[in-house]
């Protein structure tokens, strides 16, 4: 079947504009959309009042943390999900881990990763769609849970008191553009030199010293992280306490004591290429080379939903990524399907489902957080508690409150506990993943 391509002419032109203009109620429509926008004119008030921070399960957390301008909403997560446990454990009233830490380490692993998968693609056109994808990003600040438990299990965490924030971890474009300006120069470098040649023990000599020199790079930017460190606190009774000479790895095992193995991703994503009940990797997609791979178990939403609440109800956190940006009313932290009518205010309807989203390009995960609530009405959600990481100024203040049929709309992905899941849940896990492409929705990064 051969396309023949039309333009648009004078006459078809004509023909539209008519049409508009014919439809006398979008006159007043369209003057208040051009006057304040269409989020004013579409805000749905009684979905706005509907969402109140009211919640009848409600874990106790600290003070909201921000990753500013920065994309590490995924640390931000996981740390949080740490330092609920450690506040606990300690009676603490707040606390913080150090997001610097973690933050210095994803990058030169990052720079490891990216540089043995050039190795690993040499032959490749520099056109090819892999060398494209793999020269795109390959040092921005976002990632996923599996990328974030490599780290911690070879680096352990330090509080942030000890490797505090630096100007560049929080505002990281200038960094993220230098180093990969330079990621992307050993990218050059070393597919002109296999041109010429050299053998891969070679090569992989002239990457050792591109590590090297980007890790003195990468200390300019966020310091040089400590081996050793003395942890000092008062607890909420006011008493004083130190813990000396400990190195991250010993202070997590010490205080976090999590075993992260038992804590795995569970994706909902309804579309045909990812049946239910089956275990999924990325082709790619990672940071610690020889560390964790990226693995999801895809289950219905149903099932989704109850591990998220089997989880919350034994009072641990869940760490969830999500398309944040999709039907948000930020500075009330809100995240509510109806929240804002766009269909009855435009005329037109929009009818990609979940599935759709994700296979045209309309949704991915692009965000992480962490539910700490929930309400229940006879044990049946209407609305999710969630701990953000964008500082105080939203929401209450900086926590966010998300309905139950958003949940159900645009999250994509929750980590849980691998006790919750029932057997049959269990034995899918324990597949070998099928894999897919690094340009897959569920290959997206959090940020």
């Amino acid at each position: 079947m051969v396309n023949k391509r039309t333009i648009i002419d004078n006459d078809t032109y004509n023909e539209m504009e008519e049409k508009a203009i014919s439809r006398k109620r979008d006159n007043v429509l369209r003057n208040s959309i051009l006057n304040v926008g269409l989020d004013e004119v579409a805000l749905n008030h009684k979905a706005k009042t509907d969402m109140q921070h009211t919640f009848s399960l409600e874990l106790k957390t600290g003070k909201i943390t921000s990753q500013n301008k920065s994309g590490r909403c995924w640390l931000f997560a996981g740390l949080n999900t740490m330092r609920f446990k450690i506040m606990k454990d300690l009676n603490l009233k707040n606390f913080e881990l150090s997001q610097t830490y973690q933050m210095f380490f994803d990058k030169i692993e990052k720079a490891n990763y990216f540089l043995e998968n050039i190795l690993e693609t040499l032959d490749e056109k520099t056109d090819s769609r892999i060398i494209m994808w793999l020269l795109n990003a390959p040092l921005n600040d976002g990632g996923q849970w599996d990328m974030f438990t490599s780290i911690v299990e070879k680096y352990g965490v330090v509080p942030k008191a000890v490797m505090p924030e630096s100007f560049h971890s929080s505002n990281s474009a200038r960094m993220n553009q230098i180093l990969t300006l330079k990621l992307r120069e050993y990218a050059s470098i070393l597919r002109e030199e296999h041109r010429n040649g050299k053998t891969l023990d070679q090569l992989k000599s002239v990457k050792q010293e591109m590590v090297f020199e980007f890790y003195r790079l990468l200390t300019m930017f966020l310091g040089i992280p400590p081996k050793k460190f003395t942890f000092e606190y008062t607890d909420k009774d006011e008493k004083f306490h130190r813990d000396l000479a400990m190195t991250p790895k010993e202070f997590y095992a010490r205080y976090v004591d999590l075993n992260l193995t038992d804590y795995i991703s569970i994706i909902n994503a309804p579309t045909k290429d990812k049946p239910f009940n089956k275990t999924f990797t990325v082709q790619y997609l990672g940071n610690v080379e020889g560390g964790n791979s990226v693995k999801y178990l895809n289950v219905d939403i149903k099932t989704f939903k109850e591990l998220a609440l089997a989880q919350l109800k034994d009072g641990i956190p869940v760490w969830f990524g999500s398309d944040v940006g999709q039907k948000m009313k930020r500075e009330n932290g809100i995240l509510a399907d109806d929240i804002y009518d766009y269909e009855n205010v435009l005329q037109s309807k929009f009818a990609l489902d979940k599935a759709g989203r994700l296979d045209y390009g309309e949704s991915l995960m692009t965000h992480a957080m962490v539910f700490t609530g929930v309400n229940l009405i006879n044990d049946v959600p209407n609305r999710w508690k969630v701990e953000n990481s964008w500082g105080e100024k939203n929401g209450e203040k900086g926590y966010f409150v998300m309905s139950d049929t958003w949940f159900e709309e645009y999250t994509y992905q929750i980590v849980i506990d691998k006790k919750y899941l029932p057997e049959e849940l269990k034995a899918a896990w324990e597949l070998e993943p099928i894999i897919l492409k690094p340009w897959d929705p569920m290959g997206s990064l959090a940020l």
